[in-house]
């Protein structure tokens, strides 16, 4: 029984969508890329390089693909989806030679003079601690929500919220912009 495209479109729940595509309905997988791509996407840009992050993005959903069948439990897609994007980034750091991440920034739609400060500060969010690094790339990067992190990470609204404010405080520090100055950018800005 395959689910139709049009309930997907209306934002059936999860469990529906990933049960559809555990059946076979290659709509149901694309509606799960199309929910789950951003997240995957900050996940794995967390540990390699930009420039190999899309690549790995596809190798993440063609795993989950082949493997669906075997996941248990139609509401832990999220975690289990983006656990095999962790391993999978960590697989393929261990495969390649260290390379500096901030040399591989793409084309940013900044001025030249701005790609170093990108550069710098994606250098900085990869440094923050694990707990941390995630939920910010998710946010500054990926450009997501708080409630949207917890929905596709599985963490609750609240330990969103104390990842964000934790380390942004870290980013603060490592890149030396102290909480005046940043209010000050707010109301400048």
């Amino acid at each position: 029984m395959q689910l139709a495209y049009s309930a997907l479109v209306r934002g059936d729940a999860l469990p529906a969508v990933v049960v559809a595509a555990q059946r076979g309905d290659r709509r149901a997988f694309a509606e799960l890329y199309r929910r789950f791509s951003r997240a995957v996407h900050g996940v794995v840009l967390a540990r390699v390089r930009y420039c190999d992050a899309a690549d790995l993005v596809q190798d993440v959903f063609a795993v989950a693909l082949e493997r669906l069948p075997q996941l248990g439990e139609a509401a832990a897609f999220p975690g289990w989806l983006l656990t095999i994007a962790r391993n999978r980034s960590i697989d393929f750091v261990r495969g390649k030679r260290p390379i500096a991440m901030g040399d591989d920034l793409p084309e940013l739609p900044v001025a030249a003079s701005r790609a170093s400060e990108v550069a710098q500060v994606l250098t900085a969010l990869r440094a923050l601690p694990d707990a941390y690094q995630e939920t910010m790339i998710l946010r500054l990067v990926e450009g997501m929500t708080g409630p949207e992190i917890a929905e596709q990470t599985g963490l609750s609204p609240g330990s969103v919220r104390v990842n964000l404010h934790r380390g942004m405080k870290l980013l603060r520090d490592q890149l030396g912009i102290s909480e005046e100055g940043a209010s000050d950018d707010k109301a400048s800005g």
